[in-house]
């Protein structure tokens, strides 16, 4: 592998990552709090699960097609992709971080309200804290699932290891496509490995 090639692969997995990371953050930032409020509006969650459901569902392509000509959010670019990345993030953490709350066992909220705490303090001292292996098993899934799906933001010039998947496949050249493809599914094996550790040492203590 020459040096060049070695500089470029770094370079696009730093971006693919980036990408990543961010995605997952503003779809965390969104979906703990959605789910938290949830809890408290049973008649919402019908509706708003729904919709994350079908916004899931729509092809990532074509998800990046529909945004490329709104205004504000769409356009060439990163903050395109980031949106739609942000989209196919949303379900998984916000459905498990809703499970989470609500496996919580019922003595145990019982004795909580039996010692006096008010609803925000059950909340963050209680609720939140039992739920917090499941909420890691969402953001973990919606990393992955992320990882992968970063791929195709390099089809409106948003960067990552996709850049490297598309100019293999139009020069009909397979290691340039595994050039990209390699360092993303070893991304996402990293990211499922560690997330994974986490939760499990979460769910012991």
């Amino acid at each position: 592998m020459s040096r060049r090639l070695a500089a470029e692969i770094a370079t696009l997995t730093l971006e693919h990552l980036w990408l990543v990371l961010i995605a997952i953050g503003v779809a965390a930032l969104i979906a703990v709090p959605g789910a938290i409020a949830l809890t408290r509006r049973p008649a919402w969650r019908r509706w708003v699960l729904g919709l994350a459901n079908i916004l899931q569902t729509i092809p990532s392509l074509a998800l990046f097609g529909f945004l490329l000509p709104l205004p504000v959010i769409g356009g060439i670019g990163r903050h395109t992709a980031i949106v739609a990345l942000c989209v196919y993030a949303l379900l998984p953490i916000l459905r498990n971080t809703l499970l989470g709350i609500l496996g919580v066992d019922a003595g145990v909220l019982e004795s909580a309200v039996a010692m006096g705490m008010t609803r925000n303090q059950i909340l963050w001292r209680v609720e939140l804290p039992l739920a917090v292996p499941a909420i890691l098993a969402g953001l973990r899934i919606a990393t992955v699932a992320t990882i992968g799906t970063a791929t195709i933001a390099a089809a409106i010039g948003a960067g990552g290891l996709g850049v490297f998947i598309f100019r293999g496949i139009a020069t009909v050249d397979t290691s340039v496509v595994l050039a990209g493809a390699v360092p993303a599914a070893l991304m996402a094996l990293l990211a499922d490995e560690g997330l994974e550790w986490i939760e499990k040492r979460l769910s012991r203590a």
